[in-house]
């Protein structure tokens, strides 16, 4: 599976996650300052779950309806980073046909998941 990770995340989660073998492609590091829009619209053409802690994606994909192929919104405090980094590795490596059509918030203590539909 592919993965893009939106500028808003830490770079030493998507470097923990290559470590882990997953090919996560980095906003910050190929197209810095894109819109959500467009970063929204690349992953869905290239067939990439987005991970990101913007709360901004859930209006794109549910008031205005745009594609997407599958979404992992990150909500955590900023001190949690290590438990963060911890609970997306878990998903990724163990919960990974979840992640294809659906919009998952994780935090500290669950994963919900919705559908997405368009």
């Amino acid at each position: 599976m592919k993965y893009l990770a939106d500028e808003c995340c830490d770079f030493s989660m998507v470097e923990k996650l290559r470590i882990e073998g997953h090919r996560v492609e980095y906003v910050q590091e190929n197209q810095p300052g894109i819109t959500d829009d467009d970063i929204l619209m690349n992953a869905y053409r290239e067939k990439k779950i987005l991970i990101t802690e913007d709360k901004d994606f859930g209006e794109l994909v549910y008031r205005l309806n745009k594609p997407a192929y599958g979404v992992i919104l990150l909500r955590f405090h900023p001190l949690e980073k290590q438990l963060k980094i911890e609970r997306l590795s878990h998903l990724l490596n163990y919960k990974s046909e979840k992640l294809e059509g659906n919009f998952i918030v994780l935090d500290s203590e669950k994963m919900r998941i919705k559908p997405i539909r368009y």
